[in-house]
């Protein structure tokens, strides 16, 4: 069921995409060449903790899911692009990161994700983040009253296939609300003017994420994280963003701290 939110509720979401926002940042911040993946879900888990927030993650148990996820936060590393189940592993030089992160704080959820890479970087992956980005921009600019689903869908797509990339449909955007994933879905890929009409108050977590060779996923032994079927690397974009008559709100929005 999709539902709308009244603007009193989305500004009762703002909290927890402040709180998502300024983790994200932590995080990046902090994560560098010899920082440790759990070390990461512990940093996450403790800030969590600080704030009252709950987690989205922790008990995850999704049908795709083989048990409950049991972390705070994805770690998505290099070939792994979503659910990326944090584990004994120290960042080397030149590691694409990315990392996704839920919480629900006051009962509403913001969910977000940001990639880079530690110590130097690689041409290639540069490029691959900042088509990540640039289509992440193009959906929030496509999040209007008036606009349907498959204009957001369309205008990721176009900068994908402008940049060569090929897309996976699986895994996309989703409602926002009370829970982490809701209606309606959002590929990132469609066609410009079909599908469910855009309206003020409905709440989306938008998220392109693209692989630089494949469009094809495989799954850890872990039973969550995702992998390209052929080793290349991957990045992921996201933003909670609320649609309003006034034009879309991003409740995730890291600029003010300074960061992307």
């Amino acid at each position: 069921m999709i539902e709308l939110r009244t603007p009193a509720e989305i500004e009762a979401m703002k909290p927890a995409g402040r709180f998502v926002a300024e983790t994200l940042a932590t995080l990046r911040d902090e994560t560098k060449v010899g920082t440790n993946l759990l070390a990461i879900d512990r940093r996450a888990h403790d800030l969590i903790r600080r704030a009252g927030a709950e987690s989205c993650y922790i008990d995850y148990h999704p049908s795709f899911g083989a048990r409950p996820f049991g972390k705070v936060i994805c770690t998505s590393v290099n070939d792994a692009v979503l659910h990326g189940l944090p584990f004994d592993y120290t960042l080397r030089d030149g590691d694409l990161v990315s990392l996704d992160f839920a919480v629900s704080v006051n009962g509403w959820v913001a969910d977000s994700a940001v990639s880079f890479v530690v110590g130097t970087p690689r041409d290639e992956d540069l490029s691959l983040i900042d088509t990540t980005e640039r289509a992440l921009a193009a959906a929030i600019d496509a999040a209007a009253v008036g606009n349907r689903i498959g204009d957001i869908s369309a205008s990721i797509a176009a900068i994908a296939h402008a940049d060569g990339y090929s897309i996976n449909t699986d895994f996309g955007g989703h409602g926002v609300g009370r829970e982490m994933h809701g209606d309606p879905h959002v590929a990132n890929d469609g066609k410009a003017g079909r599908g469910y009409p855009l309206r003020a108050g409905l709440v989306l977590a938008l998220e392109p994420w693209f692989l630089q060779t494949t469009d094809e996923l495989v799954t850890d032994p872990d039973g969550w994280t995702l992998r390209s079927a052929d080793g290349s690397r991957g990045a992921h974009s996201e933003h909670t963003v609320a649609i309003t008559d006034g034009g879309p709100i991003v409740l995730t929005d890291r600029s003010w701290l300074g960061v992307a």
